[in-house]
């Protein structure tokens, strides 16, 4: 027997500890039925959920319950990214705490919070990455790599966090700052270890066509960060040394137009360069100065661009010409060849800094139409034309040029063809505690070794100083640090920086396949039954970043025959952030939604309601007390119509005797129109608040069926509408409806219901309404049967008394019926 009241405190509580007792949500790894893998990317332990993160997981526990209602096998799996700088930071903050214990405290009450909104994970696949048992893996992967030739080290020009005490990725660098803390980013020499994502650049770029169901925006990110170039390099003498630097560029049909050389100021060739000129000094001084800069800094395009003349000349091999060395503070060592020939009358930059400091400016591109001048240029021409001024080229179109003078470079061997990226190497380094430690051994005798595999996982010791020097705190442990090489057997020592947390992200739904296994990283068949994942959802600031690494991960391991799929995520949703009064929610603005209040105030169904129905998840979703509110008492609402006819319900039939007509007919169409339009919502479009608003408008239409006469009603009708309005409502508010399904009769859960089709016949209607024009503008409307034929509807409406008084004086020269919208007269 239902209450009269919506208590849904008692409720919540009691089916969630009814769906453990059941293992509701576990899934077996072999079915007969369809896979599906539904996965939310996996949050950071920090300690509490956000509205964020409430958004997240219940857009997609609505698919994984659709699709089982559907009919799949759902793996729903979730876990922790559990290392990185904010667990050693906290256990800093908090003196003696240490970042395991910090991050564990913290797992413990997310998943708590997970629980309380009714999620339906299957806990018994819960991962930590930095858990023993997981991290072994992490370190298994980074030996395959090594082994592979895709891992190494190198002293090498890095990012440097002077608040965080250690390096980042390209990737982990946003406008010149540290994308976690914000602060400004330097630049160090250090010996580091990176992965070369660059061998894959070509194909993680042509692949991305593969990716169909990622958003084009995501899309378009990676295709600008892979940054593929097609171009030639050429190698220019240096006058005076034996020497010669190499320079890339996308328009080779311009080379004869240089006139000035830019090196970066940290170009090893520099120091050579001035080592006797009088400007040795200044220059010195300017590449100091220019080092400590951000990359941002010195490459935006509003920064000034500032040149120094080295004294040197180097020679372009087409033509002999001497050409001036400068060094200039927006070129860099780390993009292309760190050095950028000037052809200031086709590049615009090139031309502002020639403008600047009064350098030549040759023509080498002459468009159809009046010649270009050099002295009245405003502005570079970049356009199309015929090469001039560039010897046995000229007359040759520009696209033809390219070609041409790619051929001549190479026949000459002066220089090739070549194909760039702006992708760089992985680094993957970090001079911190919390992290997997690298599994790699220095040994004086026998140099760089790795740790055997049987010897995995290398624990993180327990007792370390974590406070941050801008070396790694494992370095400070002789337990650690020393060992013996496993080769010679001699004293060695372990390498002491730590792996990027982007790493154990960049396999982790791979290991939820096998996530118990301690012999291998995962069970081959388990993971080729499971993978891809289907549907993949989080926030789109990982566009570049993990979404970048899963997908270069994904291709080598398949490559090395770990797993059969290439791409990681066939279907990626890019929800939108939580916003109040215009902003993202922080704590810092003051206008932070706590999800335990709501879920305290209002109830998990609530909550989790309303941030469904709010906005459609792809986009920015303002928060609304009063649309909170309005979640809570519609699914009063609910309570209201059916616990009152639960013994009305419990002993309708479930069948119909003959066709239903009337009103029946209406409350019927309008039942199997709702389900048709929640399906197609739900499962196609992820529209669910449209799907949420058809299942408003369905209690609307029940409740004045219900007010009908008794003798009126079909109680199977009614038994129907009630049964499938709790069965579409059940995804987005698991608990009440849950609690609603026991109450008019049925013993098995409704989670574990097939989801309804729509009856075609159902949803046609008996009476339609068409629209009655007199010369093209609406003048009447007419309620005609919905299978009236064209010659009837015309028939019907030039009966109807208003329209007669419409026509009545005026000569009706045509009519004109549209089978189910209109009847235009025309008149005159």
């Amino acid at each position: 027997m239902l209450k009269e009241r919506y208590d849904f405190k008692e409720i919540e509580g009691k089916w969630q500890k009814y769906w453990e007792a059941e293992n509701l949500y576990t899934v077996p790894d072999f079915s007969q039925r369809p896979k599906y893998y539904c996965l939310e990317m996996f949050p950071y332990p920090s300690g509490k959920l956000h509205m964020g993160h409430v958004r997240n997981y219940s857009i997609g526990d609505v698919v994984a319950r659709f699709k089982t209602m559907k009919g799949y096998n759902v793996l729903h799996p979730m876990g922790w990214d559990a290392f990185g700088l904010p667990a050693e930071n906290a256990a800093i903050k908090h003196g003696n705490m240490h970042p395991a214990e910090w991050t564990i405290d913290n797992i413990d009450t997310m998943r708590e919070q997970l629980k309380q909104l009714g999620i339906s994970y299957d806990w018994n696949r819960e991962i930590a990455t930095c858990h023993p048992g997981y991290y072994k893996w992490t370190q298994w992967l980074f030996l395959q790599l090594y082994k592979h030739g895709l891992a190494y080290k190198k002293k090498a020009a890095v990012n440097w966090c002077p608040s965080c005490a250690t390096v980042l990725a390209n990737e982990q660098v946003k406008e010149g700052s540290c994308e976690r803390c914000k602060t400004i980013v330097e630049k160090r020499e250090l010996e580091q270890w990176f992965f070369r994502i660059t061998n894959y650049a070509d194909r993680l770029l042509d692949d991305i066509k593969l990716l169909e169901g990622w958003p084009e925006k995501v899309k378009i990110m990676q295709e600008n960060w892979i940054g593929r170039s097609e171009g030639a390099e050429i190698h220019f003498p240096i006058e005076g040394l034996e020497e010669s630097f190499t320079v890339f560029t996308t328009r080779p049909d311009t080379v004869y137009g240089v006139t000035y050389m830019v090196l970066a100021p940290e170009h090893p060739l520099v120091e050579k360069i001035i080592d006797d000129k009088p400007q040795a000094a200044e220059i010195r001084e300017f590449v100091n100065n220019v080092r400590n800069l951000s990359e941002i800094a010195r490459t935006a395009t509003d920064a000034e661009k500032i040149g120094l003349f080295t004294g040197g000349y180097c020679i372009n091999p087409m033509n002999g010409e001497k050409v001036p060395i400068l060094v200039a503070n927006y070129v860099l060592l780390e993009y292309g060849t760190g050095a950028v020939m000037g052809v200031p009358a086709h590049d615009q930059r090139d031309f502002e800094f020639a403008r600047k400091y009064n350098l030549p400016i040759r023509i080498v591109i002459q468009p159809d139409g009046p010649d270009l001048d050099p002295d009245t240029m405003a502005e570079a021409y970049s356009g199309d034309g015929k090469m001039v001024n560039s010897g046995p080229f000229n007359g040759t179109p520009k696209e033809e040029g390219i070609k041409a003078v790619i051929n001549y470079l190479e026949e000459k061997k002066l220089g090739r063809g070549v194909v760039n990226f702006r992708l760089r190497d992985w680094l993957i380094s970090r001079q911190r505690y919390w992290g997997a430690p690298i599994p790699m051994i220095y040994c004086p005798q026998c140099g760089v070794v790795p740790v055997p595999e049987q010897d995995l996982p290398v624990l993180l010791p327990g007792n370390v100083e974590f406070k941050p020097t801008g070396r790694s705190p494992l370095a400070d442990s002789p337990d650690f640090v020393n060992t013996t090489c496993p080769e010679c057997g001699k004293p060695a020592r372990r390498e002491t920086d730590t792996m990027d947390t982007f790493m154990c992200s960049s396999f982790y739904y791979y290991r939820y396949t096998s996530p118990r296994d301690e012999n291998a990283v995962w069970d081959r068949e388990k993971v080729n039954g499971w993978l891809p994942v289907d549907q993949y959802i989080g926030g789109v600031e990982h566009a570049i970043l993990h979404l970048l690494y899963s997908r270069f991960f994904t291709k080598f391991l398949y490559d090395v025959g770990l797993i059969k799929n290439i791409e990681p995520f066939t279907n990626l949703l890019t929800q939108g952030m939580v916003l109040k009064d215009g902003a993202k929610m922080s704590k810092s603005k003051g206008n932070v939604v706590s999800p335990e209040e709501i879920v305290a105030t209002y109830g998990a169904d609530t909550a989790r309601l309303f941030i469904l129905f709010a906005a459609p998840p792809e986009r920015d979703l303002e928060w609304s007390d009063q649309g909170v509110e309005g979640c809570y008492r519609f699914l009063h609402r609910v309570w209201r119509l059916v616990a009152p006819m639960s013994e009305e319900l419990l002993k309708a039939p479930s069948g119909f005797d003959g066709k239903p007509a009337g009103v029946n007919r209406e409350m019927r169409r309008l039942t199997h129109a709702t389900i048709k339009k929640v399906t197609e919502d739900t499962g196609n479009r992820f529209n669910f608040n449209t799907a949420v608003s058809a299942i408003m408008e369905l209690v609307n239409g029940l409740y004045q069926y219900k007010e009908l006469p008794e003798t009126d009603r079909d109680p199977a009708v009614m038994r129907e509408a009630v049964e499938h309005l709790l069965i579409l409502l059940a995804p987005f508010a698991p608990h009440i409806t849950e609690e609603l399904w026991a109450g008019i009769g049925h013993r098995d859960s409704i989670h574990r219901q097939p989801w309804p089709e729509y009856d075609p016949e159902a949803i046609i209607e008996d009476e339609i309404t068409i629209v009655v024009q007199l010369n093209g503008k609406v003048r009447e409307r007419v309620l005609v049967p919905a299978d009236i034929t064209p010659d009837k509807m015309k028939e019907l409406v030039l009966a109807q008394p208003r329209v007669q008084n419409m026509i009545e004086g005026k000569q009706v020269v045509k009519v004109i019926p549209v089978p189910g919208k209109l009847v235009n007269i025309v008149v005159k």
